[in-house]
């Protein structure tokens, strides 16, 4: 039998904290182990984790890294063969949700696993659209082979509701330190790499969204060319961005013509800003040294990585 990990990092997670250690405490499968690594909240959540039987380990602000902290956790759990990755503002949405993406390791190919995301009650129709075009409601098993048809979205899979199989991990080498972010696609993209499958478990599911403003959206962005820029590989064993962005575009406009079309010319300046933000992104290396935090949306990283 194998054994269960499940990894939260936190901080600060106010009351939907509180909602997604309810759903965890309500899953038909519990986790062996439950492990929070706190960033040094200075609200009730460490707090509120212990109280529902989770082993708390406490980083400081400055130490979280996407990609070490998360591997930090694996390494701490380390008699446990599958770990399961949430984000403090995921709330798995059905009693068996837990029990669901496990059971794809049944399956001896499957090295990861991810499961949908559902918006948020309270999402806007640009979060909730993103939910719906990112996970849909057919479950599937993505290889290497699947590049062609798929593009980057082969590797794609998200740590707010993710599992990995710890020797396909181990094998991948780990969660990157070094990105900017998608620590959970890099580690899927080397596990494809490796000959491991990919399962996309619509059964599993978990309310997750963001509503991004527009300034959050150039941001976000521009981080995303960084990381194709510093990771060239990525679409050279996958395909271009552009490609899928395009289908996001038009899956966009024909939702929001549906179910808010006055939104319709915001939806065009966010689209532009996007775009804007990845070009720019992608040509960091001609941008000055301290302007690049003010265009990230992941300032810290800037702090440790000074290359390019």
């Amino acid at each position: 039998m194998n054994k269960i990990a499940l990894i939260i990092p936190t901080l600060n997670g106010g009351p939907r904290w509180q909602e997604a250690l309810q759903a965890i405490d309500s899953q038909t499968l519990q986790p062996d182990r439950k492990l929070v690594i706190d960033s040094g909240s200075d609200d009730a959540t460490a707090d509120l984790a212990r109280q529902q039987g989770f082993e708390v380990i406490t980083i400081t602000r400055q130490q979280f890294n996407h990609g070490a902290t998360r591997q930090q956790g694996a390494d701490h759990v380390a008699d446990c063969d599958i770990l399961v990755y949430l984000t403090q503002d995921a709330v798995l949405d059905t009693p068996d949700a837990l029990q669901q993406l496990v059971s794809q390791f049944a399956n001896p190919h499957i090295g990861a696993a991810y499961g949908r995301q559902l918006p948020h009650t309270d999402a806007g129709p640009f979060g909730s659209h993103a939910r719906q075009f990112n996970y849909p409601a057919q479950s599937r098993v993505k290889s290497i082979a699947d590049a062609g048809e798929l593009g980057i979205k082969t590797p794609f899979l998200s740590n707010s509701f993710a599992a990995y199989r710890r020797a396909a991990l181990q094998q991948a080498g780990g969660f990157p330190t070094n990105v900017i972010l998608a620590e959970d696609m890099i580690a899927a993209a080397r596990m494809l790499q490796q000959g491991w499958h990919i399962a996309y478990v619509a059964e599993a599911a978990a309310r997750h969204s963001h509503d991004y403003t527009l300034l959050e959206e150039f941001r976000r962005y521009f981080d995303t060319g960084v990381l194709h820029t510093r990771e060239p590989w990525l679409l050279q064993a996958f395909g271009t961005a552009e490609k899928s962005g395009g289908g996001f575009v038009r899956s966009e406009l024909a939702y929001l013509r549906q179910h808010a079309f006055w939104l319709i010319p915001q939806a065009v300046v966010r689209n532009a800003l996007k775009y804007a933000g990845y070009r720019l992104g992608k040509a960091e290396a001609r941008l000055p040294r301290a302007l690049k935090p003010h265009l990230s949306m992941h300032k810290r990283y800037w702090q440790t990585h000074t290359h390019a």
